[in-house]
């Protein structure tokens, strides 16, 4: 058993995590305290019980392990959306390292810096037997298709785990999870275990996760029910019941009632008859309306590309239509009472004139109605080239609109009410058009992936999701998000070969996107998807913009066979394609169309990002109400800041950096984006003067991504591991350990990206001072399915109560789903007195607003809420660094924001590598300007007022 226990051992630091090393513990002492499961099962045979259990284990990313009893250890498997009781559904579970048999019972908080640094609670646990017996598992396991059965707490019945071919990281197995047709199973879209079923099954767990169990019970009452439960449970003063005892601190509670969200909202889908939208619609003055005028212009709302369905049943899907945007302003008080513009603001009214006349016969006097111009072909799918065609032969009558979305309407802003109510009065608006040629563009209540299926057969573009409670914003939203059944995007011409052959017209398009700096980079050709009219009539277009020199900022990577032609770069060509390479061409593309909607200079590479809370592509702008004072960050900062941006980033192998040499300058460190490591070196030196202030002087923990983030990450807190270029080793500062290391210069960061580095954690303390930490650090970690708009409420009820008690605190995204609120400090109390404060403030939110925070651990505590994570306030804890990147799908950035900025924010990772310099050039004030002189002490009397006793 030793030998199947090396890699688990090798992998951990039993002095430094509580996990268990399973080494001199018995299995029977284990055995006897397994459930009452496990002992009726052991009963029932003869061979001795075996346990099954699995964790769920909030590491870097929540996943669920699932062990399995088998010859003295757990053979374990990684389960990422954990099991599921439908027969259909096979989960992925990556088979991991065997673990002791102790480790089914361990609960606990694996530190950071250790593997699979994170909480984990045993979710369910029991027994379970092979088919066939312990001899015939053997086998079945060896050979990769094993089948047996559950008795578990909360998993029964049959179930079996399939070896696939596939490969993960690091080479690891690939299996599959399966639910057996058995009484046990239920369909997916019925019931889904995980969520139903939540909390420790262990004893001491047991009390939690059935009163998570009653919460949700309580939810599903009603709206009276949940305001009863309510106003029962808290002062309808909204502020603390401690507020009557003297000297005690009250939180105000600024925002409705978790419970109350969904019920106090108007329902006007499930309660309001289409007669009743009409004369709603008449006068919207609804929750998140706002009087108005009808602006003169509008900026459409886009989606964001995604790979993935999103979970959860919050979305509702439409079909991604192959046209033009459309935007319709109605106005009765003007001449030309309807006026219908493209995405990029050109008035098309005249190509339009059938749509707007069934526009102008709406019972609308002003509106703005979003929606997708198409042509229908033969079989009902939408049709670009025959939209194209009925441009050009001027055939309104052809064109259908599909309208989604009503951003205004009768002298109402909308935009901030959620968008099934906006859908709900546009559908019943549009009930009574008379004209085929606007259309509402309906939702499906199918199965995300069942529907993307169904709309790649039918040879449609894609489909598209969106939040039910999602307002409208002007922006690339992550609560609005396209799925395509193959990638497709626009592209700008730079030039073209000539043809060979019997071929005429040209051979193939160069084709080039923007990067973030503006320069045009080339992306690869298409030769395809022309026909000999094409071929002629982009050729002609094509011919009137020859150039003598080459649009492209460097030379293209691909060499032509034929004379290669350069043009200007203003035309655009629409394309479908297998993948972008780790170099950034396009593979196996073929051309769709010439596009004329949009100015070229928005084309860029469209990377998959994250459903909502995801990485806006518009840059965060400064609400310029920053002191006046605060002066570190001028414009000239960002001129230098934008110059430095715009330097030729293409490393060759071995070329030097801030004196580092850089190796690999290629390797992928986030693949969907493009960013390679030759952009890490160039983002941590041009950072440098924005960081440096936040590193300098302190510990810092790296975490390291030499594979890339989605390889196997490494986190490095001591100098042992590797020697970084221009880093500072501190002998001493933590006994028993390796030095700690500090960042001091922009040799020192640039040292740590050739080293694979992504992540800078700072220490709370300077190597100066160690043992007098200088900040308290609040990690608002939120419920995943919490909006943001929770998370702006949260940081700001945190900033009241510090202020309340007499401290400053500052703000900064973490580049990931949450906030940071940092409480400067004077050098004078140690960690344990630090960290107490800091437990006690996040007690007194989480008892003040039970349903808005929690002062515990564990995603079963934050349901609905959010974890005020004090223990980064722990000697040894870090925090990731302002301006430090994240090792995470996107490539988020920490960035500090003025509190008079918090509520134009959009998520924890709006900042990107790729658009963090946007910001600092549009900043005319430091947000943190204040932040270094600003020396504050923690006092008796702010003790007291949180009922500390006795420090």
């Amino acid at each position: 058993m030793a030998g199947k226990l090396e890699t688990y051992r090798k992998k951990r630091r039993f002095e430094a995590t509580p996990e268990p090393s399973g080494a001199g513990r018995a299995r029977a002492r284990v055995a006897t305290r397994m459930a009452g499961t496990a002992r009726t099962a052991a009963s029932r045979r003869a061979e001795p019980a075996l346990s099954y259990l699995i964790q769920e284990h909030h590491a870097r990313r929540l996943h669920y392990d699932f062990r399995l009893e088998l010859d003295g250890t757990l053979k374990s498997w990684a389960v990422p959306k954990g099991p599921c009781l439908d027969p259909a559904v096979k989960r992925l579970a990556v088979h991991v390292e065997d673990h002791p048999i102790e480790y089914g019972t361990f609960e606990g908080e694996i530190p950071p810096g250790n593997y699979g640094a994170g909480t984990v609670i045993v979710w369910d646990r029991g027994t379970w037997e092979p088919n066939g017996g312990v001899a015939e598992a053997r086998k079945a396991y060896e050979s990769g298709k094993l089948k047996f059965t559950l008795h578990g707490a909360k998993l029964h019945g049959g179930w079996a785990l399939v070896r696939s071919r596939m490969r993960g990281s690091g080479d690891k197995e690939q299996w599959l999870l399966i639910k057996e047709r058995d009484d046990e199973a239920r369909p997916e879209g019925e019931y889904d275990v995980i969520a139903a079923e939540p909390g420790s099954a262990l004893a001491d767990g047991a009390a939690k996760g059935k009163a998570a169990k009653g919460r949700k019970r309580t939810a599903k009452g009603g709206a009276d029910g949940a305001r009863r439960a309510d106003e029962a449970e808290r002062p309808t003063s909204g502020v603390s019941v401690n507020k009557a005892r003297k000297g005690r601190l009250a939180v105000p509670a600024k925002a409705p009632h978790a419970g109350e969200e969904k019920s106090s909202r108007p329902d006007l889908v499930a309660t309001r008859t289409t007669k009743s939208l009409r004369e709603l619609a008449a006068s919207p003055s609804i929750k998140g309306a706002v009087k108005a005028r009808l602006p003169q212009s509008l900026k459409p709302q886009l989606a964001t590309l995604v790979d993935e369905v999103p979970a959860g049943d919050d979305w509702t899907y439409e079909i991604k239509f192959d046209g033009y945007r459309a935007l319709a302003r109605i106005d009765r008080s003007e001449a030309k009472p309807v006026r219908i513009f493209t995405r990029s603001g050109l008035d098309w009214t005249d190509k339009f004139k059938q749509q707007a006349q069934a526009l102008a016969a709406l019972d609308v006097e002003t509106a703005w109605i979003d929606g997708e111009a198409v042509v229908l072909d033969e079989h009902g799918v939408p049709s670009f080239q025959a939209l194209q065609n009925a441009f050009d032969a001027n055939r309104p009558q052809d064109i259908v609109i599909f309208a989604f979305d009503l951003p205004y309407l009768n002298g109402y802003d909308l935009r901030d009410v959620p968008l099934v109510q906006r859908r709900a009065l546009l559908r019943a608006l549009l009930e009574g058009c008379g004209d085929d040629t606007v259309r509402f563009s309906g939702d499906f209540v199918l199965d995300a992936r069942d529907l993307l299926n169904s709309a790649c057969e039918m040879a449609l573009e894609g489909i598209v999701g969106k939040r039910r409670d999602s307002r409208y914003t002007s922006t690339r939203s992550g609560s609005w998000i396209k799925l395509r059944c193959r990638r497709r995007q626009e592209f700008v011409i730079g030039g073209y070969s000539e043809p060979s052959g019997s071929r005429t017209g040209f051979g193939a398009l160069l084709l080039g996107v923007h990067d973030t700096h503006g320069k045009l980079r080339y992306a690869g050709r298409v030769g395809t998807g022309f026909d000999t009219a094409m071929l002629r009539s982009i050729k002609k277009e094509l011919d009137a913009r020859e150039t003598a020199r080459s649009p492209f900022a460097e030379a293209a990577s691909e060499r032509s066979r034929t004379k290669v032609h350069w043009v200007r770069p203003d035309v655009i060509a629409e394309c479908n394609f297998a993948e972008w390479t780790s170099e950034g061409i396009v593979r196996q593309a073929s051309f769709i169309s010439l596009r004329g909607d949009k100015p070229a200079r928005e084309i860029v590479h469209e990377a998959a990002g994250k459903p909502d809370g995801a990485a806006e592509r518009g840059s965060g702008t400064a609400s310029g109400k920053a002191k006046a004072k605060a002066a570190k960050a001028t414009h000239s900062d960002g001129r230098k800041v934008r110059a430095s941006m715009e330097a030729d980033t293409q490393l060759k192998e071995g070329d030097t950096v801030a004196g580092v040499r850089v190796s690999h300058p290629a390797r992928m460190i986030d693949k969907p984006i493009g960013f390679a490591k030759r952009d890490l070196v160039r983002y941590f030196e041009r950072i440098a003067p924005m960081l440096l202030p936040h590193v300098k002087g302190r510990p810092v923990a790296l975490v390291r991504a030499p594979e890339g983030i989605e390889g196997e990450l490494f986190f490095q807190k001591h100098s042992n591991r590797l020697s970084i270029p221009f880093v500072t080793s501190h002998e001493g500062l933590d006994p028993g350990h390796p030095p700690l290391i500090t960042l001091d210069s922009v040799q020192a960061l640039v040292g740590a990206a050739q080293m694979g580095t992504v992540e800078l954690h700072t220490w709370n303390a300077v190597a100066a001072n160690i043992e007098k930490p200088d900040r308290i650090v609040f990690d608002l970690d939120p419920d995943p399915k919490l909006g943001w708009d929770r998370m702006i409420e949260a940081a700001r009820l945190t900033r009241d109560l510090l202020t309340e008690l007499g401290l400053q605190s500052w703000c900064k995204t973490s580049g990931g789903k949450g906030l940071h609120v940092v409480v400067p400090l004077a050098r004078h109390a140690g960690w344990d007195e630090v960290k107490a404060f800091a437990h006690a403030a996040a007690q007194h939110m989480a008892e003040t607003l039970p349903d808005r925070f929690s002062a515990k651990m564990g995603a079963q505590n934050r349901r609905g809420r959010i974890f005020v994570d004090y223990l980064r306030n722990n000697r040894g804890s870090s925090t990731v660094a302002a301006f430090s990147p994240r090792a995470r799908p996107g490539m988020g950035v920490s960035v500090p924001i003025a509190w008079d900025e918090l509520a134009d924010t959009t998520g924890g990772a709006q900042w990107t590598v790729e658009n963090v310099h946007k910001r600092l050039e549009r900043l005319r004030a430091d947000p943190w300007a204040d932040y270094a002189g600003t020396k504050q002490r923690i006092t008796r009397e702010m003790r007291e007022r949180l009922g500390m006793k006795g420090i």
